[in-house]
């Protein structure tokens, strides 16, 4: 039978096995064996179910399977509700980190087995015929994997078993030891000042040979999963870039990246370097298992040694072409990896740090880290790790006035909320400093007359992820397209206000099919009747100007932020309690008080030029749009105040020029 066709009539309930894809030789990692091994009286089978934990180094769920029972069965399934919002690029890493993992396991005498389907249909069969007793999953915070895990959780406890019922063990691996998830501050100075130490990662355990009757099933190749995914033309549209599709519409021309070409030449038909990690000369992103990242991770923390060794010449030629800004890096060539899980967060900071004291005669220094490397990746794992428990800290205890969920955006967490059963959707976008609770009330009145109702927090603001890149007025609209897409599923009336206007206008632009309306309030952006389109510059580096001015305007806002905000308010001063004070200061507040990540989006908002002026986006759109614009004395101070730490900046910048 053809593949094609075997693709088309896979069961949801059953295991497939799919040809298996050619690959370059990759060395297993050595597996170093566990103290303790298995004692006689281990009994019984457990399913290690792998999602985002790709590896077999700090593995705390492997090593307690491996640990209690005598057979332990890893099993990653293609789930399409867990994996149908990856890119192309993202499945393809995820395929050649599942390939590593199955030849590391291998080499054990153990195997990956492969499913495809509901997860909760794939594990209840591999449950039933192994008789396990135990299923071991990592802890989620993202929603959709969150209710996926609560539906095998749920079918488990249901089902009747004559060995009686398997549990599911949730498991993570920390990088601080925190009892209590409700005591956890939710500042980050007063985190910071608990001095945590960090938790080192364990090594792998050794795995008895598996032996039990099940088609293990081999990996796909990367059309072969595209097609299972069924994609459609409405998910195609996340496959090309903002730049390239406003490139398009400005001049007429096509868009940098072709949609199929783009697929095929780089992902299928990989130009290869010698001895590289990455795809293509294009591409930033380590990819490949454990080993693989290891190593990478070793050349990026020496790159001020220089190297001779041409696998480690080709990393430090991608970080010269990705440090956009100072340690932007390490997220860029490291993302893939700490997503997958190829690698943790606490053997990041464990490699880092002992390469710091390698250099430093085994101490460290109280004065900060001695290379810029060090420093990029240890405040990479620890800003993710922090988001990483404030989103799991919202799942025990919600502080919030909207109840919240976590959506992962190219691996980074993004916190939305949803109200309304049914009814026209629509999405609420928030601006400069503020958060989706900006929109609390008409939330929840929208809710209740008769509509779907979302609003999100951009990334770099509130509670969502504020990682080390070069944030873009596309980049944020290229966020709320694939938010339409993955979560919302249907077109959209988008409400914008301030920047958030703009944001809401540039995807209503790009990509019209996916909005119905536009409310934009108080929006950004500039109005030029006899604009003439000229083509896009590349984003660059953010300037000095950039760099003092998102300082002057954070110390100034961090004193006065209470009495901004009151001006806000005119008519009802109460509603500016601490807690909106102190969730506004989270966003735009810095000195380490706050959150981690701050002045990086302050920094890139303060270089916004906004090229594309607001009245040539809405007549691209060309759909209905509502315009409520208020200009009041409060709205033109605050003008003339940013126009005034500017020129400030920007003096400050010349004299030190000269």
């Amino acid at each position: 039978m053809v593949l094609a066709a075997r693709l088309q009539s896979i069961p949801v309930a059953a295991l497939t096995s799919l040809h298996s894809r050619s690959s370059s030789t990759r060395r297993g990692l050595h597996v170093v064996s566990n103290a303790g091994r298995l004692a006689d009286s281990c009994s019984g089978a457990a399913v290690v179910w792998y999602k985002h934990d790709l590896r077999l180094d700090d593995h705390p769920g492997l090593v307690a399977a491996a640990s209690q029972h005598r057979t332990v069965v890893p099993l990653y399934v293609f789930d399409p509700r867990m994996i149908s919002g990856l890119s192309d690029e993202m499945l393809d890493a995820l395929l050649i980190a599942l390939e590593d993992l199955k030849k590391l396991l291998k080499n054990q005498g153990s195997d990956l087995f492969v499913g495809f389907g509901n997860a909760e249909d794939i594990i209840m069969r591999i449950v039933n015929d192994v008789k396990a007793t135990q299923v071991f999953a990592e802890e989620e915070v993202d929603y959709i994997n969150q209710r996926v895990i609560n539906i095998v959780k749920s079918n488990l406890l249901a089902a009747s078993f004559p060995w009686g019922h398997p549990k599911l063990v949730s498991w993570n691996a920390p990088m601080y030891d925190i009892k209590n998830m409700k005591e956890l501050p939710t500042l980050y100075n007063t985190f910071r000042n608990l001095k945590l130490p960090v938790s080192n990662p364990i090594t792998p355990p050794s795995l008895l040979i598996i032996n039990v009757g099940l088609e293990r099933g081999d990996l796909p190749t990367l059309s072969e999963v595209k097609r299972y995914l069924n994609d459609e033309s409405w998910t195609c549209i996340k496959r090309i870039s903002a730049v390239a599709t406003l490139q398009k519409k400005l001049l007429g021309e096509n868009p940098d990246i072709d949609l199929e070409d783009s697929s095929r030449k780089n992902l299928e038909h990989k130009v290869q370097l010698t001895k590289s990690v990455f795809d293509s000369h294009n591409g930033f992103e380590v990819k490949g298992g454990t080993e693989v990242a290891l190593n990478a991770l070793a050349a990026y923390l020496r790159y001020q040694e220089g190297t001779g060794r041409d696998d480690w010449q080709d990393i430090h030629d991608k970080m010269q072409m990705a440090e956009r800004r100072n340690g932007a890096s390490f997220s860029a060539l490291f993302g893939a990896s700490l997503y997958l899980g190829t690698i943790s967060k606490r053997r990041v900071h464990y490699e880092a740090i002992k390469y710091e004291k390698e250099r430093n005669a085994g101490f460290l220094s109280p004065f900060g880290y001695s290379t810029s490397t060090v420093a990029a990746a240890i405040e990479s794992v620890c800003s993710m790790e922090w988001y990483w428990l404030l989103a799991l800290k919202s799942q025990f205890h919600n502080e919030e006035t909207c109840s919240t969920r976590i959506w992962r955006w190219r691996g980074f967490l993004i916190q939305y909320t949803e109200a309304g059963d049914e009814g026209p959707p629509i999405l609420f976008v928030h601006g400069f400093g503020a958060f989706l609770e900006h929109f609390r009330e008409n939330i929840y009145v929208m809710a209740k007359s008769g509509h779907r109702v979302w609003g999100v927090t951009l990334l770099g603001f509130g509670r969502s992820e504020k990682p080390n890149v070069l944030y873009s007025e596309l980049m944020w609209a290229e966020l709320l397209r694939d938010f339409i897409v993955d979560l919302v599923k249907e077109p959209v009336h988008l409400v914008g206000n301030s920047i958030g206007g703009y944001f809401v206008a540039s995807a209503a632009c790009l990509w019209p099919a996916l909005v119905k309306s536009l409310v934009l309030i108080n929006s950004a952006g500039k109005v030029v009747p006899d604009y003439i389109p000229v083509p896009l510059t590349e984003l660059s580096r953010t300037s000095g100007v950039a760099w003092i001015g998102s300082r002057l305007l954070l110390l100034y806002l961090r004193f006065k932020a209470a009495d901004i905000l009151k001006k806000c308010y005119p008519t009802n001063p109460d509603r500016v309690d601490d807690w909106l004070v102190n969730e506004i200061l989270r966003a735009v507040s810095s000195f380490k008080s706050y959150d981690p990540g701050v002045t990086i989006v302050l920094e890139s908002v303060f270089n916004f030029k906004l090229p594309v002026p607001i009245n040539y986006l809405l007549e691209s759109f060309g759909g209905k749009v509502i315009v409520i614009q208020v200009c009041h004395k409060f709205t033109v101070w605050a003008l003339k105040t940013i126009m005034m730490i500017a020129m400030i900046s920007l003096s400050i910048t010349l004299m030190i020029r000269a």
